[in-house]
C-alpha cells in the first residue's frame, strides 16, 4: 500500500464515520447503541476478523512459527469456533477490535521509513490511537457500550465527537494529497 492510500483511506473512514454523527441521524443512535450486544454483528464482524487473522496463520513464513502453521490454523480456528458458543457477549466489539489489529499492519508498514514526509504523523497518530483503543475494547469489551450511553445522553456529544471525527477524516485526506 502507498502512503498516499495508507492516509486517504483512514480519512475517508473517519468522514464516513463523523458525517452521520455530526448531522444528528436517528437511525445511526439506535445502530451504535445496539452493536455492542448485536449477535448478528458479532457473527458478521467476529467472522471477518476470525476469517482474517486465519488467512495470516496459513501465510506466515518459517521465521514466523510457519513450520506449525497447520497447528495454529486448527487451534486458533478452534478458539474463534469456541468464542462464537461460550462467550457471546459483545463479540462484535471484540471482532472489531481483532480487525483494527490486523488492519493496522498495512497502514504503518506505508510509513515505515518515510522520514522525509512529516505529514505521515497525521495518519500514524490515528492508527496508533486506533490500536490503543482496540486492546482496551478487546479487553474491556463492556466499555464501549458504557461510551456509547454516555455519547448519546446528550445530542452535543455525538454531534462534537461526530464533527471531530469529520474533521480530522479532512485532514488526514489533506494530509494524503499533500504526500502525493
Amino acid at each position: 500500500m502507498s502512503l498516499f492510500a495508507a492516509s486517504l483511506v483512514p480519512g475517508l473512514i473517519l468522514v464516513a464515520l463523523g458525517l452521520p454523527l455530526l448531522a444528528g441521524l436517528p437511525g445511526v443512535r439506535s445502530a451504535l447503541l445496539a452493536f455492542p450486544r448485536s449477535a448478528a454483528a458479532g457473527y458478521v464482524v467476529f467472522g471477518a476478523a476470525s476469517a482474517w487473522f486465519l488467512y495470516n496463520i496459513l501465510h506466515l513464513s518459517n521465521a514466523d512459527f510457519g513450520e506449525y502453521r497447520n497447528y495454529l490454523f486448527v487451534g486458533f480456528a478452534v478458539v474463534a469456533v469456541l468464542s462464537f458458543k461460550c462467550v457471546p457477549d459483545f463479540l462484535g466489539v471484540r471482532g472489531a477490535s481483532a480487525l483494527v489489529l490486523i488492519g493496522a499492519a498495512p497502514f504503518l508498514q506505508a510509513a515505515y521509513m518515510e522520514y522525509g514526509r512529516p505529514a505521515r504523523l497525521f495518519m500514524v497518530s490515528f492508527v496508533y490511537v486506533a490500536i490503543a483503543l482496540a486492546i482496551w475494547l478487546g479487553a474491556q469489551p463492556w466499555r464501549l457500550r458504557d461510551f456509547l450511553g454516555w455519547l448519546f445522553a446528550r445530542p452535543a456529544r455525538s454531534r462534537g465527537l461526530g464533527g471531530l471525527m469529520f474533521a480530522y477524516g479532512l485532514l488526514l485526506c489533506g494530509a494524503a494529497f499533500n504526500l502525493r
